[in-house]
């Protein structure tokens, strides 16, 4: 494994920092977790992409929906 330098605001370090102790894990595991996540963001837009295409035209609402009826919850 690599080790990287990064700069921050001292706060904002500390803050992370509790925040993961809460979590039962570390500042370094988030980051590992964080930079994955981040390099892997095209590809997962792809497979979200895909996944839309294979549903255009197969989904039926059954009636055409208007403003107010979209907007329910």
């Amino acid at each position: 494994m690599k080790n990287i330098t990064l700069s921050a605001d001292e706060s904002l370090i500390e803050a992370a920092r509790e925040r993961a102790r809460a979590e039962n894990t570390t500042l370094n595991e988030q980051f590992r977790r964080w930079l994955a996540g981040y390099a892997k963001t095209d590809e997962r837009l792809q497979r979200y992409e895909a996944v839309m295409r294979g549903l255009r035209g197969k989904m039926r609402v059954g009636r055409k929906l208007g403003r107010e009826a979209m907007n329910e919850r």
